[in-house]
C-alpha cells in the first residue's frame, strides 16, 4: 500500500541561527575593577558580536502541513541574520524516504553527515499516517495496523536511533529531537481510530524513556501532541530557548484535553424514561 508523499518525504535544512556573545565574564569582572570609575563610559569593555552557528535539520514529512510549515518557519526565525532566509532556503534539500525503512532513514541521516559534515543538530521526527480504514478493534484489518505502526512508531524509532548515532558521533551537546505524537494519546476516541491512537501512544512512551536515557548525552527529546498547527512549538523545541526542556509532552489543542465539554442552551424537555 502506497503512503501520500506528505508521509514520506524528509526535507533537510540547513538553519542559522544568530547568537550574541559576551567576552569572558572572568576576564569582563577582572577589567571591570580595574576600570571602575569610567566602566560606563568605556563601550570598549562591553564588546558584543555576532557568531554564526550553522544547525543541521531534518524534518521528516515536511511536503505539507505542520512538517513544511517548521520548515519555513525555522528560516524566519533567523531574521536578525542578513540574507539568512535566503541562505537557508538556497541550502534546503528534498529527499525521499519512507520512514517504515530502516535502510532509508539511516541512509538520509548518512547524506546529512556527509553534505555538511557537522553531524546533524535537530531532528523532527513528524511523518505519519491516520488511515481511513483505520476504525475499531473488530473493524480495523490487520494491514492497517501494521502500516499505521509502520510509519508512525518505527519511523520515530527509526529517525530517533540514527540521529543518536549521528549526534554521538560528531560528539553534539546540545541536540534536539522531536517527535510528533497526538492529543488522542491522551484520550479515547468516539469516533474509533485504534491503530493511529494505539501509535501515538507508543510515541509518547518512547520518547520519555529516550529522554531519560539520553540526557547525559546532552541530547533532548521532546513529543508534541497536535490538535491544530504546532510549528511554532516545534521551533521552540529545536531551540536553545529551550534548552532546559526534556522529556516534555507538548499538547498543542487550544486547551481541548483539559476541557469538560456542556451543551449550550436550555435543557431538553425530554426526561429520560426509568425502567428500574
Amino acid at each position: 500500500m502506497q503512503c501520500s508523499l506528505s508521509n514520506i518525504v524528509s526535507t533537510v535544512l540547513r538553519n542559522l541561527s544568530w547568537r550574541l556573545w559576551r567576552e569572558n565574564s572572568q576576564d569582563i569582572a577582572s577589567r571591570s575593577t580595574r576600570h571602575k570609575n569610567d566602566w560606563k563610559t568605556r563601550g570598549q569593555d562591553r564588546r558584543y558580536a555576532q557568531s554564526t552557528t550553522i544547525l543541521i535539520s531534518v524534518i521528516t514529512g515536511a511536503a505539507g502541513g505542520i512538517g513544511l510549515e517548521t520548515a519555513l518557519r525555522s528560516t524566519r526565525q533567523s531574521v536578525e541574520c542578513k540574507n539568512c532566509v535566503q541562505i537557508a532556503q538556497k541550502n534546503a534539500v528534498g529527499k525521499t524516504c519512507d520512514v517504515s525503512k530502516e535502510a532509508q532513514v539511516a541512509e538520509l541521516i548518512d547524506f546529512c553527515d556527509k553534505k555538511w559534515t557537522e553531524g546533524v543538530d535537530i531532528v523532527f521526527n513528524n511523518a505519519g499516517i491516520m488511515h481511513q480504514d483505520d476504525d475499531n478493534a473488530l473493524t480495523t484489518e490487520e494491514k492497517i495496523w501494521d502500516l499505521t505502526h509502520n510509519i508512525n512508531v518505527k519511523g520515530v524509532w527509526f529517525g530517533s536511533k540514527y540521529a543518536i548515532k549521528s549526534m554521538l558521533a560528531h560528539k553534539k551537546t546540545r541536540a534536539s529531537v522531536i517527535n510528533t505524537a497526538s492529543m488522542v494519546a491522551f484520550l479515547g476516541a468516539a469516533t474509533p481510530q485504534l491503530a493511529y491512537t494505539a501509535s501515538k501512544g507508543a510515541v509518547l512512551a518512547m520518547t520519555r524513556e529516550l529522554a531519560i536515557t539520553h540526557a547525559k548525552d546532552g541530547i533532548r527529546f521532546n513529543s508534541l501532541c497536535p490538535a491544530i498547527e504546532q510549528a511554532y512549538a516545534a521551533v521552540y523545541l529545536a531551540s536553545d530557548e529551550s534548552s532546559y526542556t526534556t522529556g516534555a509532552e507538548f499538547l498543542v489543542d487550544g486547551g481541548l484535553t483539559r476541557a469538560y465539554v456542556t451543551s449550550i442552551g436550555a435543557p431538553s424537555s425530554y426526561v429520560p424514561k426509568n425502567n428500574a
